[in-house]
């Protein structure tokens, strides 16, 4: 990953409150406490359901399944690296309304229906995953993250690459930021520009969050294709891959796994803390394959840094499998590759 220079890009408020509106959609407490007027509240002002990925599941039952699924995991090494790391390359943009939306050609990783073939907003001075512009040049998934608050949506790609004048795409998502999605998301095995069919922005933790003191959502983990249950997936996920290759003990896309209460929180630095208590409360939801475990929001374009609140790639490098639960969220679905869109 190389390091992105820190600029603004078209946005008047911190990355806190940015990222704590997407983790709170539909969370009526959280919208109060940002400031999200939408956020969760219908038009006729009633509060409407939480996401999956806001739903407090400290109290909820471990899964009968979590000791075998646990076992196989540490047996087969534990997390990708064999340590849990962090990503930073992950950058979320926001666009005001002089943003321009541009259309784009849909490449090979662009499915149909499950992609939206729409135009996305393009802040000037933005990024993809990983670049420190909008080229793709360094061959990885080059996701483009954009809130653009003025329409109340989300656009999320995969793939993303502009250059040479020309903007090409694979999948893309566009996420309504006033709706309570339900487990189906945006359709029964759909997937989005992450392959559990999430919204990649929803379960990123920022450093602003950190400083904050408070991550009030899952946060996104991947792992290696083989050690992801094949042919199947769960709620709150609503894809897998035919890359996932794991037997009936991986863990599958959507899996949540929950630090443990007993785990010694106090025994982490302070900022890691933030991030264990919300992997108590919300857990970690699979959500792509890959090797580095976490994934959190570059701070090129945030109030604080991470070095401010103290967290580095290995900051929760204490944390093994073994420490994790599985959380019982529901059956396994049987994935089809049949994507049938939500209205």
């Amino acid at each position: 990953m190389r390091p992105l220079p820190r600029r603004v890009v078209s946005s008047s408020i911190p990355g806190a409150v940015l990222l704590a509106n997407l983790a709170c959609l539909g969370c009526p407490a959280c919208a109060e406490r940002t400031g999200a007027a939408s956020a969760g509240v219908g038009a006729d002002g009633d509060a409407t359901a939480p996401n999956p990925w806001n739903l407090d599941v400290s109290a909820l039952p471990s899964s009968p399944s979590s000791e075998a699924v646990v076992s196989w995991l540490e047996s087969q090494g534990g997390w990708g690296t064999g340590t849990l790391r962090i990503d930073f390359s992950l950058t979320l943009l926001e666009a005001d309304a002089s943003a321009p939306f541009r259309s784009f050609t849909p490449t090979s990783d662009f499915y149909v229906p499950d992609c939206d073939d729409v135009p996305f907003p393009v802040p000037p001075g933005g990024a993809l995953e990983g670049e420190n512009g909008y080229a793709c040049t360094g061959g990885g998934d080059c996701h483009l993250l954009v809130l653009h608050r003025a329409s109340g949506k989300l656009y999320e790609m995969w793939r993303a690459d502009l250059s040479d004048g020309v903007f090409r795409g694979g999948c893309a998502a566009v996420w309504d930021l006033g709706r309570s999605y339900d487990d189906h998301l945006r359709g029964e095995d759909c997937t989005s520009a992450d392959a559990g069919g999430f919204p990649i922005a929803a379960m990123i933790f920022s450093a602003d969050e950190v400083a904050a003191g408070a991550i009030e959502h899952a946060v996104r983990f991947i792992l290696p294709n083989d050690r992801i249950q094949s042919g199947v997936y769960t709620h709150p996920a609503t894809h897998s891959t035919g890359a996932a290759s794991g037997g009936p003990d991986a863990p599958p896309f959507g899996a949540r796994l929950r630090l443990r209460a007993t785990y010694p929180v106090s025994d982490l630095a302070p900022g890691a803390q933030v991030v264990a208590r919300a992997m108590q409360k919300y857990g970690m939801i699979l959500a792509d394959g890959g090797n580095i475990a976490l994934t959190a929001q570059n701070d090129a374009f945030g109030a604080h840094t991470w070095g401010e609140v103290g967290i580095d790639a290995l900051s929760l490098a204490a944390l093994s499998v073994t420490d994790m639960e599985l959380v019982d969220l529901g059956p396994l679905v049987p994935y089809t590759g049949d994507c049938v869109r939500e209205p």
